[in-house]
């Protein structure tokens, strides 16, 4: 902007224009995908494709967007080391290392002799362009199975322990990349030194870290602020980043491993949650500069290569893990499953062939190529794998015999049961509920989709099973027609949406409880049929203005009353219905 009087031009008009922008078309484009449920990282993609120097080119590259990409990339690294888990890996190290291990050696493999032979590339961009290819999209296929409940079915189980060893694989492609990149007469040195660094490094930061680590976040805790805390785990990630960095390895390394190292602490799940909205924005403007290095001219000028490659990359994929099942006599069906879910490119693939393209290891035609041929593939996997479970007459629902498992094990605890209540959630709220039934000896049945609590709940003698309970036939197995009432105990309200018009389709009478976080879903969850819903905000605002009123100089017998007289305005119909009758 320029002062007419002094001459002033403000340099950051043009940059907050072009803030703005991309601001605008990432929130338009956010909200369509989000009302299709499918992940966000695709709309950053699109919007990095249609505004980028090859589109309209609205936005251009600068050293100010590559490297809040750069921190986005770290930080998705840093939440993946989050989510590692050694007892998961230990629990699942058949499917990990013998499925995700086939899988990366199988794909990287052919995807390698098809870019050498059909490109004429050396074997240094082979080995690139397979890596990158290999790696499946965690965002995308995570998300879907755990939306339809399908995490702990047979191709569920299969699916996730290739995406753990493909997590696994991106720390040792950080590594290796680099080194690929040396002349041809250092290149075996270049490997032994980057080998030798990096285990150097990351067993010094992980012997450390295991000692410094817990200690570190206890002594934060006890100072209790959040702002802190927050502090502490930035200070982390960029600290151990430039660490690495210094050492001759990536800053996404670094990161990944003080991940790791805090996925071992207590204080993993806040962590997680003080971090997110840094990683989702400076993640959402990685994939943006991802999307805005497609030449879209290009693409369209060699359309029959790009069809050739994403039917390569995606049938290629898909029939790998086809062998792979198959070989593991694991039911047609589950395997047609599989192959689908892992039939795309992946968030890492990105980072790796970015990386490769970045060290001049796959010239710019390739790139183009394989970059157009792996976004593809992530933009119809959401649509190839509902189809897939249409096609193998799954019905998107796990396979025929892990339903037809669960529906027995549910039934078969609620055979016997009668005017029991149906629990839909077994955390700490349906817990406390089962608690209280069992003081007045209720008979009740608790739905959950994780195993682990439902096996200590079993060991407890509690009658839980595994179940999805927005699924009209897991409802049925449970016996909601012969039950007395039915609480949703999770915050979910989509879900919680779904068991009421079920059940209200069943039993129209029942008493339905619904739990919610605040007020802001009770009237949608009370039109589709909840008898009454409970926000949490408002149960914890009635316990602390009591508390405030003690602490005041009420009298403790004064504050309970006010208590009672706003429970009661808020909750008429549900004192109506427990009202007992008078003796």
């Amino acid at each position: 902007m320029t002062n007419a009087a002094s001459g002033y031009h403000d340099p950051m008009h043009p940059q907050l224009l072009s803030i703005l922008v991309l601001l605008s078309a990432a929130v338009i484009a956010v909200a369509v995908v989000r009302r299709f449920r499918r992940p966000s990282m695709l709309a950053y993609l699109a919007v990095g494709m249609a505004l980028g120097p090859h589109g309209l080119a609205l936005l251009a590259e600068n050293a100010e967007v590559q490297g809040f990409a750069e921190f986005g990339l770290v930080f998705l690294m840093f939440s993946i080391g989050l989510e590692f888990s050694l007892k998961r890996l230990q629990a699942m190290r058949a499917l990990v290392f013998g499925f995700g291990a086939s899988q990366m050696a199988l794909t990287a493999l052919g995807t390698g002799l098809a870019t050498v032979l059909a490109y004429g590339q050396d074997w240094k961009s082979g080995i690139a362009v397979g890596l990158a290819v290999a790696m499946s999209s965690t965002v995308i296929v995570a998300r879907m199975l755990s939306d339809r409940f399908e995490l702990h079915s047979r191709s569920g189980r299969q699916t996730m322990g290739v995406l753990l060893f493909q997590d696994l694989a991106v720390a040792p492609c950080l590594i290796l990349l680099p080194a690929l990149a040396a002349s041809g007469d250092d290149l075996w040195r270049s490997l032994a030194v980057a080998a030798a660094q990096a285990v150097a490094v990351l067993a010094l930061l992980v012997w450390l870290g295991k000692r410094l680590m817990g200690r570190l976040f206890d002594a934060m805790a006890r100072v209790r602020s959040n702002e802190l805390l927050v502090l502490t785990s930035l200070w982390i990630v960029v600290g151990l980043s430039f660490l690495t960095a210094q050492s001759g390895l990536s800053l996404a390394l670094g990161a990944f491993v003080g991940g790791m190292l805090i996925s071992e602490t207590a204080y993993r799940h806040h962590v997680e949650a003080d971090i997110r909205p840094f990683r989702d924005i400076l993640l959402g403007l990685f994939f943006v500069t991802i999307g805005m290095m497609l030449d879209l001219g290009y693409v369209l000028a060699n359309a029959h290569k790009l069809a050739l490659a994403v039917a390569l990359l995606i049938g290629g994929k898909a029939a790998v893990m086809l062998l792979i099942t198959r070989i593991a006599k694991t039911p047609l069906v589950a395997s047609l499953r599989t192959a689908a879910q892992l039939a795309q490119a992946g968030e890492f693939g990105l980072v790796l062939i970015h990386l490769a393209h970045q060290l001049q290891l796959i010239s710019a035609n390739v790139f183009q190529i394989t970059l157009s041929a792996m976004l593809l593939s992530m933009f119809v996997a959401p649509f190839l794998i509902e189809r897939a479970a249409r096609l193998s007459g799954d019905l998107g629902r796990g396979d025929w015999a892990h339903k037809a498992t669960v529906i027995h094990n549910i039934a078969v605890h609620s055979i016997d049961l009668g005017q029991h209540v149906v629990i839909c959630g077994y955390g700490r709220t349906g817990q406390r509920i089962a608690e209280f039934l069992g003081v007045e000896n209720i008979p009740f049945i608790a739905l959950d989709v994780d195993p682990q609590r439902i096996g200590e709940a079993r060991a407890q003698g509690i009658n839980a099973v595994f179940g999805n309970a927005d699924r009209r036939e897991v409802l049925q197995a449970a016996g909601v027609a012969r039950a007395r009432a039915v609480v949703v105990t999770y915050p979910d309200a989509h879900s919680a949406e779904r068991v009421l018009h079920i059940v209200r389709g069943m039993r129209p009478d029942i008493p339905i409880v619904v739990r919610t976080v605040d007020d802001k879903d009770v009237a949608r969850l009370k039109a589709a049929g909840a008898t009454e819903v409970i926000p949490e905000v408002l149960e914890s605002s009635l316990l602390i203005a009591a508390e405030t009123l003690v602490q005041a100089g009420i009298p403790m017998k004064k504050a309970i009353l006010h208590v009672r007289a706003a429970r009661a305005e808020r909750y008429a119909s549900l004192r109506d219905f427990y009202q007992r009758p008078k003796t």
